[in-house]
């Protein structure tokens, strides 16, 4: 299972690298879903750990008093206005299979950050494009009541219902998706119009 999953990852690496390699110079600059960060944050942010050691990462984390959100969006906004495209492409490139994984996460959580943060770019600027039933599976097998309650999306009073793979979560008022739409609306983020159908997709849609 391990080497499956790591194989995912290789392969989500490997496509991101090919679309990020296509982008125009103005699309590093565009908005994602990721509240406050354009496409070239959040590459820098995929990549960090990949370039950051381990001695400078807990010294960040320190200046950052402890706080990882604080550490996570002051390292991608420095990152960002001193990398170029071509140098945030070459950090995805190089690191199709560097073995990091989030503490206690694993190779399944290695796979969901860069799953989601892929997202963000890709539900931004080409909307169509999706991530094969068999990543997302991984993703969302991995979700339990408790890692989704750590994004702290209000999902009170609805079932979210994927419409291309057997999943759902909740209980409420459908809000039907693809599952990576459903995906990022338990990791709080607004989607564009037209992804989301029911009568509470509002909720969730930008």
């Amino acid at each position: 299972m391990e080497t499956d999953v790591r194989a995912e990852i290789e392969a989500q690496r490997t496509e991101l690298g090919e679309l990020l390699a296509g982008l125009a110079p103005e699309q590093w600059d565009a908005g994602t879903l990721c509240a406050g960060w354009r496409v070239r944050e959040v590459v820098a942010h995929i990549t960090y750990p990949f370039r950051t050691p381990a001695p400078r990462f807990f010294l960040e984390l320190v200046r950052a008093r402890g706080n990882f959100d604080r550490l996570a969006d002051r390292a991608a906004r420095r990152d960002a206005a001193r990398l170029g495209g071509d140098e945030l492409v070459a950090a995805v490139r190089d690191n199709v299979g560097h073995p990091w994984s989030p503490p206690g996460g694993g190779a399944a959580g290695a796979l969901s950050h860069d799953v989601i943060h892929g997202l963000d770019i890709t539900l931004a600027l080409f909307p169509e494009r999706l991530v094969p039933t068999g990543r997302m599976s991984v993703v969302l097998g991995g979700m339990s009541p408790r890692s989704i309650g750590y994004f702290g999306t209000d999902l009170s009073g609805v079932r979210l219902v994927a419409t291309d793979l057997e999943w759902a979560f909740g209980e409420g008022e459908p809000v039907r998706g693809r599952a990576q739409d459903l995906l990022m609306v338990v990791c709080g983020r607004r989607l564009p119009a037209g992804l989301l159908s029911g009568a509470a997709a509002a909720r969730y849609t930008a």
